[in-house]
């Protein structure tokens, strides 16, 4: 078998490992992994805005919005007006949404970083140059991307 085969194969089994992990993260709660993010960002910040938690979970605001949306919808998220500056929209997490965290497994990408970051530092810049190529070789610099490891649709943020 080519090597470039090899690559491929490694590949597919990288992104069946996200998608039964996506899978099994939307049978137990509900969600998808990128709403638990956003969900987990909520409740991490004080009152944010969209635009604050699109910047720290490195979506656009536009993906962001449209995630907050959905939630809203289900009753786990709140939005809230500033008293001050009406223009202001602050999240919060409802009392349903509070207990879905309790109780919401682990992105994927906890188990993946700790095991990441036990290897050696050395080991750790290898594989992130290689990743960073291979993005790079399937033109996927400039895709709306969080740091979780999630499948599912893709959203053009343009």
């Amino acid at each position: 078998m080519d090597k470039h085969e090899q690559l491929l194969i490694s590949l597919r089994k990288v992104i069946r490992a996200i998608d039964l992990h996506s899978r099994k993260l939307n049978k137990e709660s509900g969600l998808t992994g990128p709403q638990l993010v956003v969900m987990q960002k909520i409740a991490q910040l004080d009152g944010p805005i969209a635009r604050q938690v699109a910047a720290e979970v490195n979506l656009s605001p536009a993906t962001v919005t449209s995630i907050i949306d959905r939630l809203e919808s289900r009753g786990l998220v709140k939005r809230i007006r500033d008293e001050a500056d009406k223009r202001r929209v602050h999240l919060s997490l409802s009392e349903e949404g509070q207990r879905l965290m309790a109780s919401a497994p682990q992105p994927l990408q906890e188990h993946f970083i700790q095991r990441y970051q036990a290897l050696e530092e050395w080991e750790q810049s290898l594989l992130l140059s290689s990743v960073e190529r291979i993005a790079s070789m399937m033109d996927a610099e400039e895709l709306d991307a969080a740091p979780m490891l999630t499948v599912g649709q893709i959203q053009d943020s343009h």
